[in-house]
């Protein structure tokens, strides 16, 4: 808690919250808010007891005695308005505290499900679920950071938002938060490499590093295949195993048109890419078996229903799908299927490989694909925001309570983003879940101390640090004192 206020503070959360038109309360409310998602999340019902079992109250110097869920709620109707101007203003406090490269942003997209069937949320829609929540409705989640983890805008997109049409409206998100900064690279994954996404990059005034979709890979196959030209990349381990083992990973430049591309080829991504492929080829055939014995047995007949169900199996084995013919015999009521094995064996030899595209021709070729690698940086930061910071699954039914409560995630994941990077500051990877865990036993206590004259004085203070808590706030360069000594007396007579 101290930890997490402390740098509530130095990120000058207050003064940017005030200047966004929230009151001291609110300030103060958001801070709690924060905080819980930040050290050990719970719902607004159960937040406020929380409250008072935790020395929040002590650290903030403020009663909590009268907090109730309402209040919270109202909190949560007062931030979403302010929520772009609030990431706009922190972003740039960010930028000046750690002084920032902002020549990269890097943008990925996550889902995040609900419990309940959200019927007042026009976003909770159901699509395609990186939660494998296919039952439940869910809304998408668009972030951007920069090179070094920090966050720079987030957009919450209908639930069956596809990949490829969050683009604009996250550049325009950018623009709002950013200033309109140009001479940026983006970064973003297969999913959003579209002509016409790359096209409104260039035409925003950014550069694009993406990864060729399939079709792409194929027309590379040769080039693939062929062992001249290729350069192996340097990779370090990593400095919390010094002894690990990197799979090696093979470059290759080519140029075609205005864009350079890159080919890749991974021992590593092999064999999780045969894996994968021979995965979904055992369901597939497993599903349609299944299919084939209810079309068969009369279970279903109409040629409609018939189609609907093969074209569900295509959309969820697209990786495999496009290697077999599907047809559906009304004549014989069954189900066929044949190989492509040409298809299949071309699959086989593009097996951990993949193409990069870019227009920034100037950059050398391990540096574009060092750079694409930084999106893995997105992927760790939904990874938090899930994971300690317990994003999902979402219980607010109403639209704008869900936005402002992923905002509050949002939020939180700036704190830790901020605490992790001063540990990376000092060679220390260290994660937030280590540090919280750490500090857990550094309290508050109450000293009860009975006077000869019958009353009673109660001192109210933190515990002297032992050294690894210590070690800890040296290097978040915070206060060893959580809190001043609070005294108080009550006399004879009083419980």
């Amino acid at each position: 808690m101290h930890v997490g206020h402390q740098m509530w503070e130095r990120l000058g959360l207050d003064e940017i919250l005030r200047r966004a038109g929230l009151s001291g309360r609110a300030c103060t409310l958001s801070e709690v808010m924060t905080l819980n998602r930040l050290i050990d999340p719970t719902s607004e019902l159960a937040m406020p007891d929380w409250v008072r079992r935790t020395a929040l109250g002590d650290i903030l110097g403020t009663d909590f005695a009268e907090l109730n869920e309402d209040h919270l709620y109202r909190n949560l109707d007062v931030l979403h308005p302010n929520r772009e101007t609030i990431e706009r203003e922190l972003a740039e406090r960010e930028r000046t505290l750690f002084n920032l490269d902002e020549t990269i942003y890097l943008y990925d997209l996550t889902s995040t499900y609900f419990e309940g069937q959200a019927e007042k949320n026009g976003q909770a829609k159901r699509g395609y679920s990186r939660d494998q929540r296919p039952d439940s409705k869910q809304v998408v989640v668009g972030l951007v950071l920069d090179r070094d983890g920090f966050p720079k805008a987030h957009e919450v997109f209908d639930g069956n938002a596809q990949d490829r049409t969050t683009v604009g409206q996250m550049l325009d998100a950018l623009e709002r938060r950013s200033a309109g900064k140009t001479a940026v690279t983006v970064i973003v994954d297969r999913g959003m490499a579209y002509r016409e996404n790359l096209d409104e990059i260039r035409r925003r005034g950014y550069h694009y590093i993406v990864a060729g979709r399939q079709p792409e890979r194929n027309e590379w196959l040769d080039a693939l295949e062929s062992d001249e030209g290729w350069e192996k990349v340097i990779r370090a381990p990593s400095p919390c195993n010094p002894l690990q083992k990197k799979t090696i990973v093979e470059i290759k430049r080519e140029r075609k048109g205005e864009e350079l591309f890159i080919l890749c080829r991974s021992d590593g991504r092999q064999e999780k890419d045969r894996a994968i492929r021979e995965k979904q080829e055992r369901r597939l055939l497993r599903d349609l078996e299944k299919l084939k014995e209810r079309i068969e047995k009369g279970r279903l007949k109409r040629a409609e229903k018939i189609h609907q169900a093969v074209g569900r199996l295509k959309e969820r084995y697209p990786r495999v799908a496009r290697y077999y013919e599907i047809e559906v015999d009304l004549e014989h009521k069954t189900l066929c299927w044949c190989e492509h094995a040409d298809k299949k064996d071309r699959a086989r030899k593009l097996d951990g490989s993949y193409v990069l595209k870019t227009d920034r021709a100037d950059l050398a070729t391990d540096e574009i694909w060092r750079s694409y690698m930084l999106l893995t940086r997105v992927e760790d930061a939904f990874r938090d925001m899930k994971g300690p910071l317990r994003e999902r699954p979402v219980f607010h039914q109403l639209e704008h309570r869900v936005q402002t409560h992923i905002f509050l995630c949002v939020l939180a994941y700036h704190l830790l983003v901020v605490i992790e990077q001063y540990f990376l500051d000092r060679d220390m990877h260290t994660s937030w879940p280590t540090v919280r865990d750490a500090l857990r036993t550094h309290q508050v206590v109450t000293v009860v101390l009975p006077a000869q004259s019958g009353g009673v004085l109660r001192i109210r203070k933190g515990t002297t640090p032992e050294p690894e808590h210590r070690r800890i706030y040296e290097t978040l360069k915070v206060p060893m004192e959580v809190m001043r000594p609070v005294k108080s007396w009550m006399p004879a007579g009083r419980s």
